[in-house]
């Protein structure tokens, strides 16, 4: 029987209809053990159907995929065994305290008394917990709450972790600590699925990436090998006016060869070949053609993004279908 070829995580051709919703149609993709895979893509592009079928709660309607070696329809008790699971919003209950909600999932896990509680105090210490156990996990900051719910996917030392947008609402330190924490487990060989609406965490933590778009894959690769498709560089210009953007996008185009991207009145583009920037400046001049703002900076994935969405990744993003 193939258990998925030695990867942590394998997913061939998946499918899911939610009636005439087609939510996924034919997703495959594998991840090494010990690395984070960062799933991109647009609302509704399936990310979270995706994370629910892998992590057993959701059946596909056609196509497999395996869990470090588990299959998740045949074997879907051993891989519930070996995953960790962090949703958008935080799933501990607010009235116990976070000591407490950790105990708790120790027993349900099937620990002993003795170990439940040894496995809570070793949490509670690692994610800087120790000072609030005793408080109900109502009275936790957002970024304290969401460190509980990440101990409590890690009670049962899971081998492979999911983490579905799980920065959602916590400002940026907050965000910075649970990179920090994300990147400790992966050095101690967690295996990592991230999905985020942060394109920058992807950036920042994910070893690869796979953008998804209409329930299927249209991009693998590193974040440096997506960034290259698209040019290592891009020239952004901010008009002075919003009266000026398409003139301003018309002169790039005709200097670039390509028609360039417009946000308000930021114009950027893939930027192949350095003469074009002094090119750029001349034709401005030429045209009488004032901006704010002219730069060339390296490619972001929000840039790999917009060129294989055709649009910015959404900030509000919701639960797909299968919420």
């Amino acid at each position: 029987m193939d258990t998925g070829n030695g990867e942590a995580i394998q997913a061939r051709g998946l499918a899911k209809c939610f009636g005439s919703t087609r939510a996924l149609d034919g997703v495959s993709f594998s991840v090494r053990p010990g690395t984070v895979l960062g799933l991109l893509g647009p609302n509704g592009a399936g990310k979270t159907t995706v994370v629910r079928i892998l992590a057993t709660l959701l059946g596909p309607d056609a196509g497999d995929a395996w869990v470090d070696g588990h299959h998740v329809v045949d074997q879907a008790h051993a891989v519930r065994g070996t995953i960790g699971l962090t949703g958008q919003y935080a799933s501990v209950d607010e009235k116990l305290t976070g000591r407490e909600n950790l105990l708790l999932i120790g027993r349900l896990l099937g620990l002993s008394r003795r170990q439940s509680r040894e496995r809570a105090d070793e949490l509670l210490g690692e994610f800087s917990l120790t000072d609030a156990a005793h408080r109900p996990a109502s009275t936790y900051s957002g970024g304290m709450r969401r460190r509980l719910d990440l101990a409590a996917s890690l009670v049962g030392r899971p081998r492979i972790l999911f983490l579905d947008e799980p920065t959602t609402g916590l400002d940026p330190r907050a965000r910075l600590d649970l990179w920090d924490l994300v990147r400790r487990l992966v050095a101690e060989g967690t295996t990592v699925l991230l999905t985020t609406q942060y394109l920058e965490e992807a950036d920042a933590l994910a070893d690869d990436l796979v953008v998804i778009d209409q329930g299927r894959v249209i991009a693998e690769g590193t974040p440096a090998e997506l960034k290259q498709r698209i040019g290592a560089r891009t020239l952004v210009v901010m008009a002075s006016s919003q009266e000026a953007v398409t003139a301003l996008s018309d002169a790039v185009a005709e200097v670039v060869g390509k028609m360039p991207k417009v946000d308000g009145r930021r114009v950027s583009v893939p930027l192949s070949d350095a003469s074009h920037l002094a090119a750029v400046v001349r034709k401005l001049d030429e045209q009488g053609l004032s901006v704010d703002e002219l730069m060339v900076r390296g490619a972001s994935l929000d840039d790999v993004f917009l060129s294989l969405t055709g649009r910015h990744v959404a900030r509000d993003e919701e639960e797909e279908g299968a919420a």
